[in-house]
């Protein structure tokens, strides 16, 4: 008997192996005495990172290249194999050469190389990291996004100061602490009534996106609001039909900036007009798992979907959407 498909990896972003327990943070003694041993994450204006050429891990540097102790602005990201790591702001000196490689949907990108170091971003590079290196990309992006927003206290608007090494913050006037927020959003994989899996899948597209590319239709939550009711609201809203057996299937980070992904199956009928909302869903068609296969098989080429009239491009490795259609597509309808 077909069972109900499940996400057959973990997401690229979920990936992670460091120790980031909170009593690390709350040993500052440990900390600065390990300090001379740390290994630190820089992250440029633009939050890239370098990793050596052909390698699959960050090109962390010293810690006691920063100084004797960890600067105000250190973010603490865990321990791992015996090593402290760190996150700091740091810049690529001299003139980049240019490269073009592969993106995070397939379009060509170009990445600066400086000294045989690739300055990467995390949503087109963090796939071809190994799980340290994209747990410690994925973090250290996070607490980045998070203070850029955290400077004053949400209460008084009084200045905050950093606290447990990165990990809250604290207001000058009252004392009110803070920690790092993440915005959840739904993210639904939306297929038809055949049989179990369904033999075809509800796709969308974003105006401002390039043409061709399509992905499942995500949401965020709102105040009040459950995550089942998330996903049967959004779907409504985004091109106007119910869904109905909303189950889970697993999450990811999404620090741009500071999302979490909750990853939803659901089903709903295809003879339904699909009305897309204005401004919001450009188009939206359901597909066939026969041309999501193909799709996946001209991986980073428009692949012709239905009688030809549209070509189409699926998520890229990075996005928890890309795992979700994978599993879709390698499961059977049960019809």
């Amino acid at each position: 008997m077909t069972s109900p498909f499940q996400l057959g990896k973990l997401p690229t972003l979920s990936r992670s192996t460091v120790d980031r327990h909170e009593q690390l943070r709350a040993n500052p003694e440990q900390r600065l005495a390990r300090w001379s041993e740390a290994q630190v994450v820089v992250l440029d204006s633009k939050a890239r990172t370098p990793v050596r050429e052909g390698e699959r891990v960050l090109a962390t540097r010293k810690a006691l290249t920063f100084g004797d102790t960890p600067p105000d602005e250190a973010f603490f990201l865990g321990e791992w194999e015996g090593v402290d790591y760190w996150s700091l702001p740091g810049e690529p000196a001299g003139e980049p050469e240019l490269l073009e490689a592969s993106g995070s949907w397939g379009f060509a990108e170009q990445i600066p190389r400086y000294d045989g170091e690739l300055w990467v971003d995390l949503r087109a590079y963090g796939e071809r990291l190994d799980d340290t290196s994209a747990g410690l990309f994925t973090t250290a992006q996070s607490l980045r996004h998070w203070h850029r927003r955290a400077r004053f206290c949400a209460r008084d608007g009084s200045p905050t100061q950093r606290i447990l090494f990165g990990w809250a913050t604290r207001c000058e006037a009252q004392g009110h602490e803070e920690y790092p927020r993440t915005d959840p959003a739904v993210i639904c994989l939306v297929h038809d009534e055949v049989g179990v899996n369904g033999e075809h899948v509800l796709l969308a597209r974003q105006p401002i996106w390039p043409k061709g590319r399509y992905s499942v239709l995500a949401g965020f939550v709102e105040a009040g609001e459950s995550l089942e009711g998330c996903v049967t609201r959004e779907i409504r809203e985004e091109v106007g039909i119910e869904v109905r057996d909303a189950r889970y299937l697993g999450s990811q980070p999404w620090p741009f900036p500071r999302s979490i992904m909750l990853g939803f199956a659901a089903c709903a009928e295809s003879s339904a007009p699909l009305t897309p909302a204005d401004g919001e869903i450009e188009e939206a068609l359901w597909v066939s798992r026969a041309d999501v296969r193909a799709a996946f098989e001209n991986e980073g080429r428009p692949t012709p979907i239905g009688d030809g009239a549209a070509s189409m491009m699926l998520p890229g490795n990075s996005s928890i959407a890309r795992v979700m259609l994978e599993a879709w597509a390698n499961a059977d309808s049960g019809a």
